[in-house]
């Protein structure tokens, strides 16, 4: 019995994807455009990984070109500014997962797990009155996995209990690190990764 679901935000909840890839464009507009574009291949197949991450996977990577963790805090900030107060309009909520979410909240324990920032992340999810759905939210820099063990861990559930819901590769890998079920959701490539598949909330459960 399901008792216990991590969401995953961008792109399960949030449909943030495209203006997040629209802000590495114009964080590294300076670039060469062939190496940006490597960077926004990179940020697409890897929704569930940080913005920390792939800024360093661009300069380390791409670029070739050592970067220091205060000039990877610059730019993850510069990004913040490209994108947080946009996110938090509720024009980019995922209706067919809130419907779940505000008529199940009080039935199952909901939390987030999140590649995107923290401080961003609990911003925007107060600036749209979601924190009330969830026990805990939780984001980078802390990477996946490690924010599903602990919530795990904090709260003593049972992992036959509980879930994870997704959209990436990076998702599937944080609930088999933990050895949790994982469920994906909008993205038909997870599919093939395990035969839990979320087409609506409407059919869920």
């Amino acid at each position: 019995m399901i008792k216990n679901i991590v969401f995953d935000f961008d792109g399960v909840i949030l449909d943030s994807v495209p203006v997040k890839t629209e802000a590495f464009k114009k964080l590294f507009d300076d670039y060469a455009e062939d190496k940006v574009q490597k960077l926004i291949e990179y940020h697409l197949e890897n929704g569930g990984k940080s913005r920390y991450l792939k800024i360093k996977y661009f300069f380390d990577e791409i670029l070739n070109q050592e970067i220091h963790k205060k000039d990877i805090l610059f730019y993850a900030n510069k990004y913040s500014d490209l994108t947080k107060k946009e996110l938090s309009k509720e024009k980019y909520l995922m209706v067919d997962t809130m419907t779940f979410i505000e008529q199940n909240y009080q039935n199952y324990n909901l939390h987030i797990a999140s590649g995107a920032d923290e401080n961003d992340l609990k911003f925007i999810c107060q600036s749209l009155e979601l924190s009330k759905y969830f026990i805990s939210i939780h984001g980078s820099p802390k990477i996946k996995n490690e924010i599903v063990r602990d919530i795990l861990n904090k709260n003593q559930y049972k992992k036959n209990e509980t879930i994870l819901i997704g959209d990436s590769k990076n998702d599937h890998e944080a609930a088999n690190i933990n050895n949790i079920e994982f469920y994906g959701y909008n993205n038909l490539e997870l599919k093939n990764l395990k035969h839990n598949y979320i087409t609506s909330f409407c059919d869920f459960l």
